[in-house]
């Protein structure tokens, strides 16, 4: 089986750099947050007297109440987008091992010990899509690098495959 390359969409890539640089402003440990993509022209046309407000960009993300469950499979099962609502972002808060810590986890303990292991890395996951199956992705990792910088951000439409696909199946009829 070949795997599919996704190439990001680069209007789509804008909505989830907001979404992350709007989450960054709230600071870490926060619970995962949903954000309607509607498109900015729409908005505008509703409401002209937003239009200045709301800039250029392709899409404008709108924040969506808490998630209905904790659990973020259910909690996306249970969500359903109206037409208006050309994509969405979702924000979460994970924790990245190295491959040889990955190996070690018990597949029913997985995330306690993945919180508490020493190799443990803090991020932020920024993963869009839009109805039409274009998709985006963003990782911020928490803290510095030990050169003392910020770690380099990493982007690709094909950082997070199935919580891309979760998010898409939000959009299914």
């Amino acid at each position: 089986m070949s795997e599919v390359a996704w190439v990001e969409d680069a209007d789509l890539a804008a909505a989830v750099t907001e979404v992350e640089e709007f989450a960054g402003t709230a600071g870490w440990d926060r619970p995962p947050a949903l954000f309607a993509l509607v498109r900015t022209a729409d908005l505008a046309a509703a409401e002209p007297s937003l239009a200045r407000e709301l800039g250029a960009a392709e899409f404008t993300p709108i924040a969506q109440d808490a998630l209905p469950d904790p659990d973020l499979e259910r909690a996306l099962a249970q969500v359903s987008w109206p037409p208006a609502v050309a994509g969405c972002v979702l924000v979460q808060e994970i924790v990245v091992l190295p491959p040889s810590a990955r190996a070690a986890l018990s597949e029913e303990t997985a995330a306690i010990q993945a919180a508490a292991h020493p190799e443990r890395t803090e991020a932020r996951l920024v993963a869009g899509v839009h109805r039409d199956g274009r998709r985006a992705c963003l990782l911020r990792i928490r803290g510095t690098a030990p050169d003392g910088e910020p770690w380099p951000v990493l982007r690709g439409g094909e950082l997070a495959p199935n919580l891309l696909d979760s998010l898409l199946l939000t959009f299914a009829d």
